[in-house]
């Protein structure tokens, strides 16, 4: 199963940008789907945004939409989210992982979870 690390994340105040790196092991790497999804304290685990093999095609959860871009660098075995405009309700430990993407539904995560990156928004 391929295995994803997530960096990139710090302390910013409201209104300022991070971006979030992850980067997985080599083998088939371009053949998965890849999602970043989002935990706050005591709330659930909530999906972010996604892309597809390829990345032709991007997801966004509404509450990220117009802020937040995910991309990916196939050759560099990287995926990103460039995180524009940081509110406070943006804090949480953010993970990248495989991501499922259905047809009609917020795409879900895949297999085992990293440590995460903790993005932490002051007002």
């Amino acid at each position: 199963q391929v295995q994803l690390e997530e960096s990139g994340g710090g302390l910013v105040q409201a209104g300022g940008s991070l971006r979030l790196s992850c980067a997985a092991s080599k083998r088939t790497f371009s053949s998965y789907n890849i999602g970043w999804f989002r935990q706050a304290p005591e709330k659930e685990r909530e999906f972010v945004a996604a892309i597809t093999w390829s990345g032709g095609s991007t997801y966004y959860a509404d509450s990220v939409k117009g802020r937040f871009t995910i991309s990916r660098d196939n050759a560099k075995n990287f995926v990103y989210l460039q995180m524009n405009s940081l509110k406070p309700e943006d804090t949480a430990v953010y993970y990248c992982a495989v991501a499922k993407i259905y047809g009609s539904r917020d795409p879900t995560a895949s297999g085992s979870w990293g440590q995460g990156t903790q993005v932490t928004v002051s007002s």
